[in-house]
């Protein structure tokens, strides 16, 4: 019997391995990396779970998901395997005690977000651990074309290089080939060493049923009665949606639980623990709902809503029939809620006006006598109007036009308070490090119960740098000497080119922008002519995730049923009326005048008016004005190109 076999039985109770997991385990115990695609619920996990019991040394997994990240660690000290997380959830002594355990080596999985990574504390803790595996999950976030590009991601193959890392497993279950070849040129991955099982699974019964919006809930009420007593996931788009149609179910004696982001997180928790726990649980969700979900017997998933992409599609479908019995995948079909999805796109675009002004500070940096430009997110973010997330994109093209290189990240502030008095600690030194202490606290701004370190005052009064301040300070928490916080965190970039033309580099980032949004909005389109077209839907799906397997169709889809319906045209919408346009626009222009001392631009009405949040109109707290999304089920276009004309008028 082999060491694979051994350890399947010993820890996880299995006889046998399921399609292409000894595959990828067995490339990554013979030293090499590996990538793999795997279907939703297939047994991705395993893939490292398995691994990480025979390599010598930390398995380190990079999850987007604190709820993944629980069920998980749940998972494996269920069977007696030692894993931890270090997460923003919890206490300092918490994770304290999580990272001497790593350091002892007592935990062989240590978990962690991507953000993580760019705290400099536990930087410089993980670069003192040996780690043999370097796992990213869902780690199509990499690639710029996938369905959730996350810029944090691009900095992983660097982390693997700084901590030494000799070996990775990415771990997805909706790349195209597109994003495949984005991810193994960033990792280095051998064609050979992507193991791909296919997206098609038999159990799934694909439907689409077009339905006027008027007759949605009615139908949904009805199917659900008709299959009372099956656990149930149904996905909305917004907030509003969930609550609204799970108070309707429940007034019609359906019992229906809603959840979504704006619940608070003690609620969240104790939904989802009645879900797992149920036989029959009914969710209303938007897509906050999902990714830590492991249930084997959801028999329905409903798409009330159309998903945002084919990708979350296919994610979201994926929850269904884990148990391998047969579920059913219904989408309600109209065009009615495609605006708002288009909204969603448009409000990651920043304006010409936002890069502006990021290019005019990397200008002003450059003209001190430091190359160094200090960005903490959120001032920046609110700085120039654009959407922190759209900002770490920015960012990461400022990179690649080799304007800007990432050099490290800190916390501008560091605050501690003592647990034994300021002699106990001098007395644990001698000599120097005694002095080294004594300048640590003479340089802190004392208030009643917290110090605040003054770091470029005590590197100007004692020589010392940074890195060993911060050591010092994390020795001491970990000694349970003092209580350490720390605040702000501040990305450092060099500045490696000044001399640009800022106007042309503006238009050229702004362009990539748009690029990036028309094909976001080309991606809706694709989804919108698979769910309207009359060829097999499981095949068609396949497809588009390079799965060839499915050589004809598969017979038990909605088309295949011989059920398909074309669509209902969309609800016709009034035109805008032009006075109307400028009353409810007035009072926002005015509002941006008296905050930024500049009037409304055209697109920031057209986000206002349209329902998308950035941080102007946070800062402004424009949903109080009264009008914030009177227009969010018009075509952006279609309000942009109003506004357009009442400026012209």
């Amino acid at each position: 019997m082999t060491n694979i076999e051994q350890h399947l039985q010993q820890f996880f109770g299995f006889n046998s391995l399921r399609p292409g997991q000894k595959e990828v385990i067995q490339t990554i115990i013979n030293g090499q990396s590996a990538a793999a695609i795997f279907p939703t619920g297939s047994g991705k996990s395993l893939c490292y779970q398995l691994p990480a019991l025979i390599l010598p040394h930390l398995t380190l997994v990079i999850s987007p998901l604190l709820a993944l990240m629980k069920d998980q660690i749940d998972f494996l000290k269920s069977h007696n395997i030692s894993a931890a997380s270090i997460d923003s959830s919890q206490s300092r002594d918490e994770s304290s005690a999580v990272m001497q355990g790593v350091r002892n080596g007592q935990i062989k999985i240590l978990m962690i977000s991507v953000e993580r990574l760019k705290n400099e504390r536990f930087r410089e803790f993980i670069k003192q651990i040996p780690i043999s595996l370097m796992v990213i999950d869902e780690a199509h976030c990499i690639s710029e074309w996938g369905h959730n590009f996350r810029p944090d991601y691009i900095k992983l193959p660097v982390y693997q290089k700084e901590f030494n890392i000799p070996q990775v497993l990415l771990l997805t279950a909706t790349a195209t080939t597109h994003v495949i070849e984005d991810m193994s040129r960033e990792f280095q991955i051998d064609q050979a060493n992507i193991i791909s099982t296919g997206f098609y699974r038999k159990n799934l019964n694909l439907s689409v049923h077009p339905c006027m919006e008027n007759d949605k809930l009615n139908f949904l009420g009805h199917y659900l009665s008709s299959n009372r007593g099956e656990a149930t996931i149904v996905y909305v788009t917004l907030q509003k949606t969930a609550e609204d149609i799970s108070r309707w179910l429940n007034q019609n004696q359906i019992q229906a639980e809603a959840y979504h982001a704006g619940l608070k997180g003690d609620v969240r928790e104790q939904i989802q623990e009645r879900f797992m726990s149920s036989q029959d649980q009914c969710i209303i969700a938007t897509i906050a709902f999902g990714m830590g979900i492991d249930k084997n017997n959801i028999r329905h998933i409903i798409h009330y809503d159309l998903p945002k992409s084919i990708e979350n599609y296919a994610q979201e479908i994926g929850r269904a029939g884990r148990d391998g019995m047969p579920s059913n995948c219904l989408l309600l079909g109209n065009l009615n809620g495609l605006s708002v999805l288009e909204n969603f796109v448009y409000g990651d675009t920043p304006e010409l006006s936002g890069i502006e002004i990021v290019l005019d500070e990397i200008k002003n940096t450059s003209s001190l006598t430091t190359d160094l430009w200090e960005v903490i997110a959120y001032t920046l973010s609110g700085q120039s109007n654009i959407r922190q997330l759209a900002l770490k994109t920015l960012l990461v093209y400022l990179e690649i036009e080799g304007i800007i290189k990432a050099k490290y990240s800190f916390f501008a502030e560091y605050k501690f308070k003592l647990l034994i008095t300021k002699e106990q600690l001098l007395h644990k030194f001698n000599g120097e490090r005694q002095a080294f202490v004594q300048a640590i606290l003479n340089n802190s701004q004392q208030s009643r119960i917290w110090a605040t370190l003054d770091l470029e005052q005590l590197q100007n009064n004692y020589q010392t740098d940074r890195q060993r301040v911060i050591t010092a300070l994390e020795y001491f928490q970990e000694k349970g000497w003092i209580h350490l916080e720390s605040k702000q965190m501040t990305d450092v970039y060099q500045v490696l080119n000044s001399q640009f033309d800022l106007n042309d580099l503006a238009h050229k980032l702004y362009q990539k922008f748009k690029h990036k949004e028309l094909s976001q909005i080309q991606r809706l389109r694709e989804m919108l002519d698979l769910f309207q077209s009359q060829n097999c839907l499981s095949r068609q799906l396949a497809c588009y995730f390079s799965d060839q397997q499915l050589s004809g169709d598969c017979g038990h889809c909605s088309v295949c049923l011989g059920e398909y319906q074309s669509w209902p045209q969309k609800t016709p919408l009034q035109t805008i009326p032009p006075d109307e346009l400028q009353a409810v626009t007035a009072e926002l222009n005015h509002a941006v005048m008296e905050h930024f001392g500049k009037s409304a631009s055209i697109e920031l009405m057209c986000r206002y008016l349209c329902g998308i949040t950035i941080p102007w109109l946070t800062k402004i707290r424009a949903r109080k004005l009264g009008h914030f999304g009177r227009y969010e089920q018009y075509a952006y276009e279609e309000v942009r190109a109003a506004l357009q004309a009442l400026k012209m008028a």
